[in-house]
């Protein structure tokens, strides 16, 4: 049996957010620990020219909820840039879920053939659903996600590759 546009998008997104989420938990607990200021965590950033955790997380909400809107053939959510503490971004990673969820398997299936149309730096890429879904939103979402845990793992937080991934039971 193949898998579907839905079976390959958004259980991704929730599994990823959710470990995401619980990471953030224990970056809040590493901070409290080492009477570090969460905010040095969230400005943190792997090079001077990448972007700090906020946007890496922000990043990685953004993806999910654009490719899954524009997948179902709809316009994204416009959540603002706003967030300055541990548990806005999990508040805002709760509500991409939230969103992600809402999103109903027979709005993506059979979108692999789907026009996109992207802005992107005052330029409009088009893109098939399958070829977005495949070649921009996973990998994006993906690498702001890994970053996110590549920084607080560089900052000390004791997080691993079981952490990233989720429980291995409920693959």
């Amino acid at each position: 049996m193949a898998i579907s546009m839905s079976q390959a998008s958004i259980p991704a997104f929730i599994r990823t957010l959710t470990s995401l989420s619980a990471i953030l938990d224990k970056a809040a607990q590493h901070a409290a620990a080492r009477k570090v200021d969460p905010a040095v965590l969230l400005g943190t950033r792997l090079f001077p020219d990448m972007f700090p955790l906020i946007k890496q997380v922000q990043l990685a909400c953004d993806f999910a909820k654009g490719g899954a809107a524009r997948l179902s053939g709809s316009e994204p959510p416009k959540f603002p840039d706003e967030e300055k503490t541990i548990d806005d971004l999990k508040a805002r990673i709760a509500k991409t879920i939230d969103f992600v969820k809402g999103i109903k398997p027979a709005g993506i299936d059979g979108s692999e053939d789907r026009a996109i149309a992207i802005p992107i730096g005052g330029q409009t890429y088009n893109f098939k659903g399958q070829g977005y879904l495949v070649n921009m939103v996973l990998p994006n979402f993906y690498f702001h996600a890994t970053t996110a845990y590549a920084i607080l793992r560089h900052c000390g937080v004791e997080v691993g590759k079981r952490d990233f991934l989720g429980p291995i039971d409920s693959i």
